[in-house]
């Protein structure tokens, strides 16, 4: 059974910073392109970041320079380290994937697989 985990969320200051990590069980992570999206209340999920089967990444521009996106292959994880959090950075968090080698965060329907989301709150 083909399944993504997301874990690393929880309550930060302004300025804070989280790693998001996205654990994949039942499938390998090398072959498929990753993609991060958030969803905050009341609004759409929107891509984040997303990073390609070959390690091509693409960032939003709300959180370009802020965030970073990575692969480990050997521990079959995806992470998403973010630095100088805002309080609009507060969504739920999920990650996704397909088994294509080119990443999108313009389209949601292009990834196949979805975990059950992390929550992120910025708050003082």
């Amino acid at each position: 059974q083909l399944q993504l985990v997301e874990s690393g969320g929880g309550l930060v200051q302004p300025g804070g910073s989280l790693r998001l990590s996205c654990a994949a069980s039942g499938f390998t992570l090398h072959d498929y392109a990753i993609g991060w999206f958030r969803q905050a209340p009341g609004k759409e999920r929107d891509g984040v970041s997303c990073i390609s089967s070959g390690g091509t990444t693409i960032y939003a521009d709300s959180v370009k320079g802020r965030f970073t996106i990575s692969r480990d292959n050997a521990k079959n994880t995806v992470y998403l380290q973010m630095n100088s959090l805002k309080p609009e950075d507060t969504a739920v968090y999920y990650c996704a994937a397909v088994q294509k080698r080119l990443c999108l965060i313009s389209t949601r329907s292009w990834y196949d697989y979805w975990g059950q989301g992390t929550q992120v709150t910025v708050s003082s």
